[in-house]
């Protein structure tokens, strides 16, 4: 029987829902299920993950090297625990990106990244080439299955679980050779980009990082996430933690407004997965109306307004 791990993501306070759609990836290969959480002072994490259904134990270690999300020692202790099960998984985000390579460096095993779906114990599906191809992926049984899940294709394992919190002792010290110096975002205290139910995203059309801010605006109006494309990234306007795409987030909400955004493949890539997607660009011609269920073309400086007063 397949037994498996996943590491949990969080701030410290609460636990991601990207742990979560992890947990329904790793039902999708069937067996028991254990989550480890680690950081400082992490009881409410910890029983946060232990609610979710499916999950046979939660596995927390508390140390104060550990309150960082470094991978350097995050990983040492993630190997500690890899004995005996046969899949380790984290969430394809930034920290699992970090994170998961680290862990199948030390064991010697290759990872598959980004898993969208699966079709048996050792057998997934992931996309490549910008999601324009799918491969399936056949990993070798008997060798522990490293491998990052794709948040956008799961959905989130749901609650009224009552899983057991074991407390463990750190297997290793801080890594002498990293410190943590801080974290910086520009979303402020707006929903997280790549679990929020609505985003916003704005593109170049923009024009500077002064006009930006309609999208701020609107996004506060609606309560949502804000995004950007890579051309805004790249212009200045946001910092690039903003970017969704290819080599930023790929993200899946509820709703998905592009504004200003022509549609470059590199973009869809991040937003195939979104319920609703909304376009507004004055280019009639934009790629990205070839995919929204809405499109509105005209000059955004003058719709953007008009939406946020109807919506009051």
């Amino acid at each position: 029987m397949n037994k498996i791990l996943i590491i949990a993501e969080h701030d410290g306070k609460t636990l991601s829902p990207s742990t979560a759609k992890c947990v329904s990836c790793a039902m999708a290969f069937g067996g028991d299920i254990d989550i480890a959480v680690l950081g400082q002072g992490t009881g409410d994490v910890a029983a946060q993950a232990a609610s979710i259904a499916g999950v046979h134990a939660v596995i927390q270690i508390d140390a104060a090297h550990l309150e960082a999300p470094l991978s350097v020692n995050h990983a040492n202790e993630i190997v500690a625990l890899a004995s005996g099960y046969s899949h380790l998984l984290g969430p394809s985000s930034t920290y699992g990106k970090d994170l998961m390579p680290r862990v199948a460096a030390l064991l010697g095993s290759n990872q598959v990244s980004d898993i969208m779906e699966v079709m048996g114990p050792y057998q997934m599906k992931r996309p490549v080439y910008a999601g324009n191809a799918i491969v399936n992926v056949t990993a070798p049984e008997g060798v522990t299955l490293v491998g990052t899940v794709r948040v956008a294709s799961w959905p989130a394992a749901s609650e009224g679980g009552g899983a057991e919190v074991r407390q463990a002792e750190p297997a290793a010290g801080p890594c002498a050779d990293s410190a943590w110096i801080g974290l910086e975002s520009g979303g402020g205290e707006r929903p997280d980009l790549q679990t929020a139910g609505i985003v916003v995203s704005g593109g170049r059309a923009l024009g500077s990082k002064e006009n930006f801010e309609l999208i701020y605006t609107l996004a506060d109006q609606l309560g949502a996430g804000v995004g950007a494309s890579r051309a805004a990234v790249d212009a200045g306007y946001v910092p690039n933690d903003m970017q969704v795409g290819q080599t930023g987030k790929i993200i899946a909400p509820d709703v998905y407004f592009a504004i200003g955004i022509s549609g470059a493949i590199q973009h869809i890539t991040g937003i195939k997965d979104a319920g609703t997607i909304v376009a507004i660009n004055k280019d009639p011609d934009a790629p990205i109306f070839e995919i929204a269920d809405i499109g509105l073309v005209g000059d955004l400086f003058n719709i953007v307004p008009e939406l946020k007063s109807q919506l009051g």
